[in-house]
């Protein structure tokens, strides 16, 4: 894809992945669950980090943004409090590709708001990888990824970089860990059950002002090359829940909780993921 970084001529087309457990202030599960009375502040919030960095994409020179609603329902986002000539994907398709469902080669660059730390980490008190209440681990090659970590790799099976995320101290520094140019807006730090916050409007700033800054200049360096081969494992809290996604074509047992699938094609470990959870 040829892209001119001084965007003159060019009309840059962004991807946004949006969670919940990483927004500014989120620090229970009553606050992302729509039933609960707490929610709609976790709601308001939400939509304003990622109208934030729409506005700061549109700055840098975007033209098209497509916005991915990637938390529970994918029914969260307030679709009036984001800018015009965005789209706004609402619900779930059943795509494997899931949290950038609709993703491909068109697009330049991907940001993801409101993400959060891993399974099997301490980043957050929400912390989870796809199922909090099924899912204890997943790895990747050896290595415990998190929902940005196998969404960063969806992207790039498309050749699409992932440039910019906001959410949790343990979150930034695994993201420092797989490419340190990737730029991550801190909005919290989890310290056992609690957070401690910076101020909403702080992050809405910050997450405008950075995502014109990353946009705004050549972002090469953010990808993440794709390895040649995938071993995926996938630990559950319960053996019942092991035993099942072991029936998946491929799949093999590590363990009473664990099961394994290897493939060389990205996309078959993120079909392996999608019918196993």
């Amino acid at each position: 894809m040829l892209i001119f970084y001084d965007n003159k001529g060019y009309s840059m087309k962004i991807y946004i992945s949006v969670d919940m457990e990483g927004i500014t202030g989120v620090n229970h599960w009553d606050e992302v669950t729509k039933d609960k009375s707490e929610y709609s502040d976790a709601q308001t919030q939400m939509t304003a980090e990622v109208a934030a960095a729409c506005r700061g994409a549109f700055k840098a020179g975007a033209k098209e943004i497509v916005i991915k609603d990637a938390h529970d329902t994918g029914r969260n986002i307030l679709a009036s409090g984001l800018p015009e000539n965005t789209k706004l994907i609402r619900g779930w398709s059943g795509h494997p590709l899931g949290m950038v469902q609709e993703i491909d080669k068109s697009f330049d660059a991907v940001m993801m708001i409101g993400y959060h730390s891993r399974a099997y980490g301490d980043g957050n008190p929400l912390a989870h990888t796809w199922s909090s209440s099924a899912i204890a681990a997943v790895s990747i090659n050896g290595k415990f990824v998190s929902e940005y970590a196998m969404h960063m790799m969806a992207a790039e099976y498309y050749g699409v970089p992932t440039v910019l995320v906001s959410g949790d101290q343990g979150l930034a520094d695994e993201i420092h860990d797989w490419n340190s140019h990737v730029k991550a807006v801190v909005t919290k730090e989890g310290i056992g059950n609690s957070t401690v916050n910076i101020h909403p409007e702080t992050a809405i700033r910050l997450i405008e002002s950075e995502a014109k800054k990353v946009l705004s200049k050549p972002f090469e360096r953010c990808h993440n090359p794709l390895s040649d081969s995938f071993k995926i494992e996938i630990q559950f809290k319960t053996h019942m829940k092991a035993y099942r996604a072991g029936h998946y074509p491929g799949a093999y047992k590590v363990d009473a909780h664990t099961i394994g699938f290897k493939s060389d094609d990205y996309y078959e470990i993120m079909r392996f993921t999608f019918f196993a959870f």
